[in-house]
């Protein structure tokens, strides 16, 4: 945690925990590292799905080259934050009313994901002019991946024997026009097997096109760049990413790649902060209660990891008797709703904790607030804050830094501080 970063967290106002913290300068550089990585030919568009926190988008907005939105409430939403921004629209299950939000400018691509998709597309465009890729659900051996959204059988995507049928629609729709394919197949994977996954498909890709007779002018891999809870140091290497992209670009020439990371994009970059409420023993274990919880940061409950953290103990506290705490032994760090299933970490090795110390979640920068239950039990909603550096170090890589989560509507406020370098 950087000194600055731990400064605002341990002299935020009680009365503003739990809150997330974001460190945009972190971002930023992070964000600037991946793109920096990227052989040129290679597309950065940010997946908002991860985190829309509209901060966070202005952050990206100058450094990535366009977003991923996945629903009409996301395009919505990031074309008002970010007004004449680059879009991307996928996600399955496309409602009619938002295949004709599509339509309207603005909407640089449109990712369709099934024949009848492209059905209603055609009825819906009446002579208007689209640029689509056809998702397709390619058979590969992806191993045992964290999460697979295709090479198997799975709702995403298109069969390739379904393809042809697709060629026909659009062949009799000129103003749809077919700029290539995307296939996301699977997230949580390293650099070597991204690109054996990336490879494999620019292969069968390029293939299919010239045995049909048709322009391929992109791929669109999708994102799924491992994020590794159980160890926040190992990195995803984009260095090496980079490196085997320009390679298997050089099969490939005239033919622009792009990718649509999320989570390993803003993870790092957001904290949860909370305050120990109590420390009790059952049955041999101990177990922390934290203010908050899963209802304010679903991520462990949704992947099942135990999410990383930092304690910073504190001296306050207020009442006459002895503090529950607990030394030396594992404890279970759970929040306040009324489920055994509200717990943030498991068993965790801590030298002390106390009732009235504060504990920061580390990598809640994505897939975080934006996905939690908010209302269960309608405990107060947490605060933001938005840390950003007057004069950043530029010498710090953006993997050594780590930026937390927001809400595009924080019902307790927010904040921004400005921190010198």
């Amino acid at each position: 945690m950087k000194p600055h970063l731990e400064d605002h967290l341990r002299h935020l106002p009680h009365d503003e925990l739990p809150a997330y913290v974001y460190d945009l300068s972190g971002l930023r550089r992070h964000a600037q590292a991946i793109r920096d990585a990227l052989p040129e030919r290679v597309e950065l568009f940010y997946a908002a799905k991860a985190n829309p926190d509209p901060r966070l988008l202005e952050v990206l907005r100058d450094v990535v080259d366009g977003f991923e939105v996945a629903s009409g409430g996301e395009l919505r939403h990031t074309r008002e934050v970010l007004p004449g921004a680059r879009l991307a629209f996928g996600g399955p299950g496309k409602a009619a009313a938002e295949l004709a939000q599509a339509l309207e400018p603005g909407v640089e691509r449109l990712h369709v994901e099934s024949e009848h998709e492209l059905r209603m597309l055609c009825a819906l465009a009446a002579g208007r002019s689209v640029e689509v890729l056809l998702r397709v659900n390619l058979p590969i051996g992806l191993g045992d991946v964290p999460l697979a959204m295709g090479g198997r059988p799975s709702p995403f995507g298109i069969d390739p024997t379904c393809l042809d049928a697709c060629l026909r629609l659009l062949a009799a729709h000129p103003g749809i026009q077919l700029r290539g394919v995307h296939a996301h197949l699977a997230s949580g994977l390293d650099a070597t097997e991204q690109l054996r996954v990336i490879e494999h498909l620019l292969t069968w890709a390029a293939q299919w096109a010239r045995a049909r007779g048709i322009p391929l002018d992109e791929v669109n891999v999708g994102g799924g760049m491992g994020v590794d809870y159980a160890d926040p140091h190992r990195l995803f290497d984009w260095r090496a990413f980079g490196t085997g992209l320009l390679r298997i670009l050089d099969d490939h020439p005239g033919l622009t790649v792009r990718i649509e990371p999320g989570r390993s994009v803003s993870a790092y970059c957001g904290w949860y902060v909370t305050q120990v409420l109590d420390v009790k023993h059952s049955q041999g274990e101990a177990f922390a209660v934290l203010a908050g919880g899963t209802h304010h940061l679903r991520t462990p409950a949704a992947k099942n990891h135990d999410q990383p953290f930092e304690i910073l103990a504190t001296d306050v506290w207020p009442w006459a008797w002895e503090r529950p705490a607990v030394a030396g032994e594992p404890v279970t760090l759970v929040g306040q709703l009324c489920t055994p299933k509200d717990v943030l970490a498991r068993r965790a090795p801590v030298g002390r904790l106390r009732a009235g110390d504060r504990v920061a979640f580390a990598m809640a920068g994505a897939y975080a607030w934006n996905i939690s239950h908010h209302d269960f039990l309608m405990h107060p909603a947490p605060g933001f804050h938005y840390l950003d550096a007057a004069s950043p170090d530029s010498a710090r890589t953006a993997c050594e830094t780590l930026q937390p989560a927001v809400s595009p509507q924080p019902s307790r406020g927010g904040s921004v501080v400005q921190h010198g370098g």
